[in-house]
């Protein structure tokens, strides 16, 4: 799940124009942010199977970034981090707050969703629980969709974008929708678990980066 977590993001700016929308994309993302820094520092791990080219779907154990107590934890993070950055907007400071911890948890959730069961309740070695939906691809892709459309048909109307920079989110939005249902389907496997990890990372910086420059400018705009 990439794109799907975009998707909320974008839905979730619906709610409150004050607040980036990249800032939301960032904290949608931030579980896997997490998750690949933890990698490369050797603390969580994934392990690319021998059947990746058949099943895309790589092995992970990830207690600290993708553990439901973990994800709680993060989520606090956030809206406490959300409160802070918004110390001097009083009107919108607590529903930035929600909103933030809404797109962190959000992205458990949808993870849930789609993992085999290898999302860990508490720790390492605890109860794990996932629902398997990338075991049937097309209707996981297609979920995934309909979470991209959603979002950008809630997010649009009203951003305070220009019609370039609307079509160039919703440009952007879809192409990252393809860009995962490549990556699920046709994409060789990666070379390494550290390069999956690095690459990864540099994607979510440049992703959230271009979010975050068109919600600077729809929040310009309302202004």
């Amino acid at each position: 799940m990439f794109a799907g977590h975009i998707g909320v993001a974008l839905a979730l700016g619906r709610v409150e124009r004050g607040v980036n929308v990249g800032a939301l994309v960032a904290g949608a993302l931030w579980l896997d942010a997490v998750l690949w820094a933890f990698i490369l520092l050797g603390w969580e791990s994934v392990n690319i199977p021998a059947d990746f080219g058949a099943t895309h779907q790589a092995e992970f154990v990830f207690p600290y970034s993708h553990g439901l107590a973990a994800a709680v934890g993060w989520t606090a993070l956030a809206a406490a981090l959300a409160l802070s950055g918004h110390a001097r907007l009083a009107q919108v400071r607590w529903r930035a707050a929600s909103l933030f911890a809404a797109a962190v948890f959000s992205h458990w959730l949808l993870d849930v969703l789609v993992h085999r069961p290898e999302m860990p309740l508490l720790g390492s070695g605890s109860a794990t629980v996932g629902l398997g939906l990338w075991d049937r691809m097309v209707i996981a892709l297609v979920v995934e969709a309909a979470l991209v459309v959603f979002g950008l048909l809630l997010f649009l109307p009203g951003s305070g974008l220009s019609r370039g920079k609307s079509i160039a989110l919703a440009g952007l939005s879809l192409a990252l929708l393809a860009f995962t249902a490549v990556g699920m389907t046709i994409a060789p496997a990666p070379p390494s678990a550290s390069a999956m990890a690095a690459s990864s990372l540099l994607t979510l910086a440049v992703v959230c980066a271009l979010f975050g420059w068109l919600g600077t400018a729809a929040r310009a705009r309302q202004a």
